[in-house]
């Protein structure tokens, strides 16, 4: 590491807020990516008569445990349980599969189900619950939704999904809007002005009329809507970059590399880039929470993401119209306020570790 890295790490260290934040968010998001492992309808392991099942890997029937039908077994009822238990006990488990598992002790089965911690997927529907959106209780921690799924499950996969599409977002508009700035701030003259008219006309366009033009011709999914996010996201960047550019490229460095026949692209990818970084920095814990607010913002007009997506908007949405159930809105609340935090310390404390008049003591 050379020096320059060790003291930026030294600053960040010295943040103990973005610490601290960096730790808890790392936290939730390792739990977000392995949310199948964690919140899901289907067992891990299953043990049946001498054999290992993966129902997360592999989609099996009902009758590889000794039901009847050939679509994918439904793990979760009852029968299908006591099927798995039972060791395949079909008549026994269809008249009375209660009184079957209550007495899978006596019968000397060794057959087991592994479940994980949350036994609903995002999507998993529960028709066992009287009414819908449904208080919390032992089974959903958080309660349900106007759709009886469980309000943790989709929190965990939402968060996920909004720190993806913000990632994507971001790293890609930071790309894009950095080699237009410096494009512009580098040579100047008729480039810079042919590019400032086009980024005036591409701002001007209504953004929201866009996506839903696009909506309705086409099936909207995550990577459309990333798409479409980018191409209005870059612009945001591109005026800081560029003044950094205009105000560095006739420093006498740069003026003796030009001299020593060094080509442009070295130019701004050693001497100018470098010296951009912490105005483009500053701006990126706005790209970052900017990026899940929108998706929240479509998600909760219904321009977003379809139905069948986990989406934190759309769980915000059910909170306005179901005000009988203030877990809903309290749920949503809590979940943006603390991912929305944790990201503005943290980067907050990368922005100050790339600041040249932090010295680290």
């Amino acid at each position: 590491m050379s020096p320059l890295n060790k003291r930026r790490w030294q600053n960040f260290k010295q943040n103990k807020r973005a610490i601290y934040s960096l730790l808890i968010f790392s936290i939730f998001f390792l739990i977000s990516i392995f949310a199948e492992f964690i919140a899901n309808d289907k067992p891990l392991v299953i043990y049946y008569n001498k054999e290992f099942y993966s129902p997360m890997i592999k989609n099996y029937s009902e009758r590889v445990f000794g039901g009847e039908f050939e679509t994918e077994a439904e793990y979760k009822t009852i029968e299908v349980e006591c099927l798995i238990l039972s060791g395949g006990m079909l008549e026994e488990c269809l008249d009375n599969p209660r009184k079957i598992i209550s007495k899978i002790q006596e019968l000397k089965l060794n057959n087991w189900i592994l479940w994980p911690l949350i036994k609903s997927s995002f999507d998993t529907v529960n028709y066992d619950v009287d009414v819908a959106p449904s208080p919390p209780d032992n089974n959903h921690l958080l309660g349900t939704d106007d759709q009886t799924r469980d309000v943790v499950a989709r929190i965990i996969y939402g968060f996920r999904l909004s720190v993806f599409f913000a990632f994507l977002v971001t790293i890609f508009s930071t790309i894009i809007g950095i080699g237009a700035g410096a494009i512009q701030g580098f040579f100047g003259g008729w480039t810079d002005l042919i590019c400032q008219r086009f980024i005036e006309i591409w701002t001007s366009l209504p953004y929201l009329y866009v996506i839903i033009i696009l909506a309705a011709v086409f099936p909207m999914n995550f990577w459309l809507l990333t798409f479409i996010v980018i191409l209005f996201s870059w612009t945001a960047l591109v005026g800081v970059v560029r003044a950094e550019f205009l105000r560095v490229r006739n420093f006498e460095y740069i003026m003796a590399a030009r001299a020593l026949g060094v080509s442009n692209f070295k130019i701004i990818i050693r001497h100018i880039i470098p010296n951009a970084m912490v105005a483009s920095i500053t701006l990126l814990p706005f790209f970052i929470t900017g990026s899940i607010a929108t998706l929240a913002t479509l998600d909760f007009l219904g321009f977003g993401l379809p139905a069948s997506y986990p989406s934190l908007g759309e769980l915000a949405l059910q909170a306005k119209n179901q005000l009988n159930a203030p877990w809903l809105g309290i749920s949503a609340f809590l979940t943006f306020t603390v991912m929305l935090s944790l990201q503005v310390f943290i980067f907050e404390g990368i922005r100050d570790a790339f600041d040249p008049r932090k010295v680290f003591t």
